[in-house]
C-alpha cells in the first residue's frame, strides 16, 4: 500500500496547527500579506522555469491536447453539475451542505497537475513529451479557464461570483508573476532550474502556508462544527466516483479518437488529475478567506486519492506492457528457427 507522502503529511499537520493554535487578529492579516508574497514568487518561478518551446511543442498534437483540456475544463464542470443535481435530488438531506459541494465543483474547475501527471505516465510506459505538453497547457489555460469556469459553475449553486472578477484577480497575482517570469527567464531561469530542490520547496512551502491561514480562518468561523467525520468520508466517496467515471471516459475517448496505447495513457493520467498546487493558491484569491479552508478540503481529499489510485494503475499499465515486450523477445528466436 503505498505510503503518505510527506507533502501530505505536512498538509494534515498544518491543518491539525491551525485547528489547535489558529491566527487571529494581527498576525491573521500578517500572514495573509505573507501568503499574497508566497504565491506571487511561487508563479514567477514558475514562468521563469517553463521554456518557451514547451509551449510551442505542445500545441503541435492538437487531437491529444485538446481532449486533454476538454476531459479537465469540460467533463469534470459537467460531471460535478451532474453529480449535484442528481444526489441532491436523490438524497436531499443525506449528503453535506452546499459549502463542501462548492470545494468539489471549484475542484472541477482546476488545471491538471504537472508533476504527477509526467511521472504516472512515464510509471505506465506512455507518452512522456505528450504528458509534458498536456499538462503544462492545462495549467497555463487554467490560469484563465478556472476563476471563469468557477464563477459559471458555482453560479449553478447560489454563489454569486462573478467570473469577471475572478479572472482580473487572478490574472493580477498570478498571470502577472507568471508572465514577468517568463520575460526574465533568460537571466533567472538558469538559476531556478539548477537550484530545483529550492524551488519545490518555496512551491510547497507556500501552500502549506496558504492552507494553515485558510484553514485558520474556518475554524475561527467554526468550521468543525459544520463538517463532521460522516462528511468528510462523503467528499472521499464522491471524489473517488468522480476519479473511476473520469478514468473510463477518458479511456473510451482515447479509443474513439483511435489514439495509440502511449497517447491513451498520457490522456487518461493528465485529463484525470486535478492540482493542489494551483487550487489552494486560486481559491485563496477568488473566495473569501473564511470559506478557503472548507473550499480546499474535497481538493485535498482528492489529491491523496488520484495518487494512490493512479499509481497503482500505472504500475499495471507499465508490467502490462514490459509483458509485451518480453513475450515478443521470447517468441522471436523461435520464429528465426522457423524460417527456412
Amino acid at each position: 500500500m503505498k505510503r503518505l507522502d510527506p507533502f501530505l503529511l505536512s498538509l494534515i499537520a498544518a491543518i491539525a496547527l491551525a485547528s489547535f493554535l489558529p491566527c487571529r487578529g494581527q498576525m491573521e492579516h500578517i500572514l495573509q500579506h505573507v501568503v499574497t508574497i508566497l504565491i506571487t514568487f511561487m508563479f514567477f518561478f514558475q514562468g521563469a522555469k517553463l521554456e518557451r518551446h514547451a509551449i510551442v511543442d505542445s500545441v503541435k498534437d492538437w487531437k491529444l491536447q485538446g481532449s486533454v483540456l476538454l476531459c479537465t475544463f469540460a467533463l469534470f464542470p459537467l460531471l460535478g453539475i451532474g453529480l449535484h443535481l442528481l444526489f441532491r435530488a436523490v438524497f436531499p438531506d443525506a449528503l453535506f451542505g452546499e459549502d463542501l459541494w462548492s470545494g468539489i465543483l471549484f475542484l472541477c474547475c482546476l488545471p491538471s497537475t504537472v508533476q504527477s501527471s509526467i511521472a504516472l505516465t512515464s510509471i505506465a510506459k506512455g507518452n512522456v513529451p505528450a504528458a509534458i505538453c498536456a499538462a503544462t497547457v492545462s495549467n497555463i489555460a487554467g490560469i484563465a479557464l478556472t476563476p471563469l469556469l468557477t464563477g459559471l459553475v458555482l453560479g449553478h449553486v447560489g454563489a454569486g461570483h462573478s467570473p469577471l472578477e475572478s479572472i482580473l484577480d487572478v490574472s493580477k497575482e498570478l498571470l502577472l508573476p507568471f508572465a514577468l517570469g517568463q520575460i526574465l527567464q533568460k537571466w533567472v531561469g538558469p538559476i531556478v532550474r539548477r537550484h530545483k530542490i529550492l524551488i519545490s520547496f518555496t512551491d510547497r512551502g507556500s501552500i502549506i502556508v496558504v492552507v494553515y491561514t485558510a484553514f485558520s480562518s474556518a475554524v475561527v468561523e467554526g468550521i468543525w462544527h459544520r463538517v463532521s467525520g460522516a462528511h468528510l468520508l462523503q467528499v472521499a466517496l464522491l471524489d473517488s466516483l468522480m476519479l473511476a467515471l473520469v478514468l473510463v471516459l477518458s479511456h473510451l475517448m482515447g479509443d474513439g479518437l483511435e489514439q495509440t496505447t502511449e497517447n491513451k495513457i498520457a490522456l487518461q493520467f493528465c485529463g484525470s488529475k486535478k492540482s493542489l498546487a494551483s487550487g489552494v493558491p486560486m481559491a485563496s484569491v477568488i473566495f473569501p478567506a473564511a470559506s478557503v479552508g472548507i473550499i480546499v478540503l474535497p481538493l485535498m481529499i482528492y489529491h491523496q486519492i488520484q495518487l494512490f489510485t493512479c499509481t497503482l494503475l500505472a504500475r499495471r499499465y507499465g508490467r502490462r506492457v514490459l509483458a509485451t515486450s518480453d513475450q515478443g523477445t521470447a517468441t522471436s528466436p523461435q520464429r528465426r528457427t522457423a524460417t527456412p
